[in-house]
């Protein structure tokens, strides 16, 4: 008896693992059919499913390009030009203080993104005396009153550049070379006194050169050569041009700053005219000129192939002698945009007693502006240019 209940507990164990084990199938089996293999396609699988080819009779769609953005033009440059600056006589006390120099001007001059001045003196307290009328010379805190006064670069390709002779002339170039302010215009030889100064003003280049067309004694005897130092003038007018075309080969503005014309004389020579139409040809986009002591004309001259803006006299700016002929002077602020000059603004000033440059207000300005747009009458300039 013992023995049979015994073989019952071992089928019933028995039985109820194949039942588990039955029951376990079906699960798997069901479990199968609802879930199949991820592996395995179906016709509508491969129906619906996108297709990378396409027939040859099928119609391909391209996506829609994005449009390249227009690229914002560089903003204008502003450049602002004055005229003859020295300091001698009563203006050498302007020197004692050399950040004020200039007076309210400056603000003029500083607001522009490059200004440039001729300096008309020898930068030196030594030297003899060259055998002519007039002698000019200055401290090198001259050039720290320019740069105080917003002034970037300043040509001294003039006259009185050499007063002091030699040793006057080393002085100059070696305050020059220390670089405290750009020079133009002279030189330890020729390559150097008819070399520009080159900047570039948000990604515009611009070169700024310095000439002397006054034939005096000082383009006679101190003009540079190649082994001699001097002044750059127009005793060697092919190499000036050169410069110029090689500027504007370059892409840049090319600016020439010229000491040119006749004492007193309002209207322009043929000399002067034939010098800006041979700079404009070779690319220039502003000639900016002094020495008469006056106010001259100002406006675009075509040239063949190209324009230039000219302004043939700046007058006085910072002087020693009082002439009320030559106290009318200011600061001709020229706009530059994609390489052409396509604005000028001229700030009207009157020198005060002490020599400096006051900005005049009200009427005045109105009055003195049309009088300076009126001095183009006799150079032949046009008001707006022909040529691009």
């Amino acid at each position: 008896m013992g023995r049979h209940s015994g073989g019952r507990s071992l089928w019933g164990a028995g039985a109820a693992a194949a039942g588990v084990a039955v029951v376990a199938a079906i699960v798997t089996l069901v479990m199968a059919l609802v879930q199949p293999d991820p592996t395995a396609t179906t016709d509508a699988d491969e129906k619906n499913r996108p297709s990378t080819s396409m027939s040859a009779d099928s119609t391909s769609v391209s996506p829609t390009p994005t449009p390249t953005p227009t690229p914002t033009p560089p903003p204008g440059v502003t450049l602002a030009f004055a005229g003859d600056v020295h300091f001698t006589g009563r203006t050498e006390t302007l020197l004692l203080d050399p950040a004020g120099a200039f007076g309210p001007i400056a603000d003029t001059l500083s607001a522009a993104d490059i200004a440039m001045v001729n300096l008309e003196t020898a930068i030196t307290v030594r030297g003899a005396e060259e055998p002519k009328e007039f002698h000019f010379r200055a401290p090198p805190t001259a050039l720290d009153a320019l740069a105080a006064a917003g002034v970037d670069v300043a040509s001294l390709a003039n006259n009185h550049a050499v007063d002091y002779g030699p040793t006057g002339l080393e002085d100059t170039l070696a305050v020059i070379a220390q670089g405290g302010l750009p020079i133009v215009g002279v030189g330890a030889d020729a390559a150097s006194a008819y070399a520009p100064y080159r900047t570039e003003v948000r990604g515009t280049g611009i070169s700024f050169f310095g000439i002397s067309q006054v034939q005096d004694r000082t383009y006679a005897a101190w003009t540079a050569t190649d082994n001699s130092p001097g002044i750059a003038s127009t005793a060697d007018r092919g190499r000036l041009v050169d410069g110029v075309a090689a500027a504007t080969a370059a892409g840049d503005v090319v600016i020439v700053y010229v000491h040119w014309g006749i004492e007193g004389d309002p209207c322009p020579t043929e000399e002067m005219a034939s010098l800006a139409t041979d700079l404009a040809a070779a690319g220039a986009d502003a000639i900016v000129g002094t020495h008469a002591h006056l106010l001259l004309g100002a406006g675009y001259l075509d040239a063949p192939g190209s324009s230039a803006y000219v302004a043939y006299g700046l007058g006085n700016f910072v002087w020693w002698r009082s002439r009320a002929s030559s106290d009318d002077t200011g600061v001709l602020t020229l706009t530059v945009e994609n390489g052409v000059v396509v604005g000028a603004e001229f700030t009207p000033a009157l020198i005060d007693a002490a020599g400096r440059p006051q900005p005049v207000s009200g009427a005045e300005t109105a009055a003195k502006q049309s009088a300076f747009a009126d001095l183009g009458g006799c150079t032949g300039l046009l008001d707006a240019p022909t040529t691009r």
